[in-house]
């Protein structure tokens, strides 16, 4: 895991070295360098996420909990992810208002996500008491 972590940093700093020297001559291609990167280190990444994945569902069905919780979890942290890349590629073209757009939309998505929950553990509370 050390090795990759390396050369995710070494292609990480090679793509945004290319990235600088493409803004001189034609920022659209610098942008798609950038993008081309992330997209490349997120495929790779995906491999890695299975061993996690399959850790935190063995330790999810040790507890009592309703499985649409692991749903809504994973589903959350897709909302995170994508709106966290998405404000970050907005504001690396300068665009902050669009960065702050789509950081606001995954709040929204969160809370939405996450209100059958709270609803669940409100009736769990409303038992003990």
């Amino acid at each position: 895991m050390t090795g990759e972590t390396g050369t995710v940093a070494v292609v990480c700093v090679i793509a945004a070295i290319f990235a600088v020297l493409l803004k001189r001559y034609c920022q659209e291609h610098a942008l798609f360098c950038v993008i081309a990167a992330c997209v490349g280190i997120g495929l790779a990444m995906v491999s890695y996420l299975t061993p996690i994945v399959e850790e935190v569902q063995n330790l999810f069905a040790q507890t009592d909990l309703p499985s649409a919780y692991l749903n809504i979890m994973w589903k959350a942290m897709g909302v995170i992810y994508i709106t966290t890349i998405a404000g970050d590629i907005c504001r690396d073209c300068e665009e902050t208002a669009l960065a702050q757009m789509a950081e606001l939309w995954g709040r929204i998505s969160l809370v939405l996500l996450t209100l059958p929950m709270l609803e669940g553990i409100l009736e769990m509370i409303q038992g003990i008491v």
